[in-house]
């Protein structure tokens, strides 16, 4: 079992706690053999929500696949209690966002799609199915009147 942790970064302005929302949030990623090095060109999510038995096991994951090259049988799953939120005081610096419990498949990259949440800073206003499909995000926060955004989101993967 390797633990591998997605490290998020962007540019938070007006804007705290960004996460994602619920346990049907849909982290999409790209995956790797790490068997056979076998890079799948499409994106897969995987959610909280979603769990698939693995074969001759007694366990489950979020997603479970077959390589096409070795054949070999791998899988990911979340680890809930890993979600971190993405504070005002992180922006601009690599801070893990989750960690996904791989065994066989290893992500080598992340496509932050919809589905995000965030509060202003000064209101508290939620922001709900925030995209960040672009890279960034914008609106305006009516109750402390000023614009609102996220920026510059990037991504790493480290082991944890």
């Amino acid at each position: 079992m390797v633990r591998i942790a997605l490290q998020f970064m962007a540019q938070l302005d007006n804007v705290t706690s960004l996460r994602p929302d619920g346990d049907d949030f849909r982290w999409y990623l790209k995956l790797r053999c790490a068997n056979c090095g076998e890079e799948n060109p499409k994106w897969v999510y995987v959610t909280l929500e979603d769990k698939m038995p693995i074969k001759g096991s007694r366990g489950e994951a979020s997603i479970v696949a077959k390589c096409h090259l070795c054949g070999r049988e791998n899988s990911v799953d979340i680890l809930s209690d890993s979600i971190k939120e993405y504070n005002a005081e992180d922006s601009e610096t690599l801070k893990r966002m989750v960690i996904f419990d791989c065994r066989g498949l290893e992500p080598f990259d992340f496509s932050p799609r919809t589905g995000f949440t965030c509060k202003g800073v000064e209101s508290g206003t939620e922001f709900k199915d925030v995209n960040l499909s672009d890279k960034e995000w914008t609106e305006y926060d009516e109750k402390a009147q000023k614009p609102v955004g996220i920026f510059e989101v990037s991504h790493n993967f480290v082991k944890a």
